[in-house]
């Protein structure tokens, strides 16, 4: 009897082709990414319904402002170019609202500059109709080169102009005196009662009527003769933002023939 040899039994040789299978590692490795993954989908998907929703601002538009646009503002408002396109620039091209912004600046500077000492200036004149009204004003500012400029010289004799035919009794409603202001008071008060006016809307009444005394009788109140739109006030408000120094009215004189002359000055009522 022939005995065959027992044969053994050697691992089958795998495939090059065959995919390997996953070992221990890999299976662990992919279920810790799937738990990781829940955990961020889970919290992203709470805050999300946390968040709130903030809409995106758009960027303003740029507005195009023409040399037409920044000459008439310069025209009405004689202040520089620079200034006349960035206020235009805010303002998105209207020119009323431009105006305002201007005013505004010349406000703040205006502020600004009220504690400096203005001991230089011009002396400005102006006479009309035929030699028979004459006024001399003195408007001071910081530097004799401010005074040398035309803005300065034409604000000096444009005041002279507009005293002359306004004839002003003050240059600030400050100047007033208390018993002037006690006497007009009284007036009003009793003009009130003359109409039948009861007694609670009497003091409203005086007030406005104060205001209308002071826009007639002071000379900063007073509207622009040239531009009622503008006050004396913030047409020299709007040369201080130009030049940059303080400018002030000291005092003026207005004289007409036949009639007795007096000087006004800042520091009180006029006198003859």
């Amino acid at each position: 009897m022939k005995i065959r040899p027992k044969r053994l039994c050697l691992p089958r040789k795998r495939n090059r082709a065959e995919p390997r299978a996953p070992g221990l590692f890999f299976e662990r490795y992919a279920a810790e990414a799937s738990r990781q993954a829940s955990k961020i989908f889970r919290k992203d998907k709470s805050s999300a319904e946390k968040d709130v929703h903030i809409p995106m601002t758009t960027q303003p538009k740029e507005v195009n402002i023409s040399a037409q646009q920044v000459k008439e503002l310069r025209e009405r408002t004689g202040a520089g170019v620079l200034d006349c396109r960035a206020a235009l620039a805010e303002a998105a091209g209207d020119i009323e609202k431009a105006i305002e912004l201007l005013r505004k600046k010349g406000q703040a500077a205006a502020q600004k500059k009220a504690q400096r000492q203005a001991t230089d200036g011009l002396v400005g004149s102006y006479i009309h109709m035929g030699g028979k009204i004459g006024v001399l004003v003195e408007v001071n500012c910081e530097t004799d080169f401010v005074a040398r400029t035309e803005e300065f010289q034409r604000l000096c004799h444009d005041l002279a102009m507009h005293i002359a035919a306004l004839d002003p009794k003050y240059i600030r409603r400050e100047d007033v005196t208390e018993e002037m202001l006690a006497r007009e008071r009284e007036i009003f008060a009793a003009q009130a009662r003359a109409q039948g006016k009861p007694e609670a809307v009497i003091e409203r009444i005086v007030q406005g009527k104060m205001e209308k005394f002071y826009e007639e009788n002071c000379l900063y109140e007073q509207h622009f003769i040239k531009d009622e739109s503008v006050t004396i006030r913030e047409l020299i408000d709007s040369l201080i933002a130009k030049v940059g120094e303080k400018i002030v009215v000291s005092r003026f004189v207005r004289f007409k023939v036949g009639e007795a002359g007096g000087s006004v000055s800042s520091e009180g009522s006029p006198t003859g």
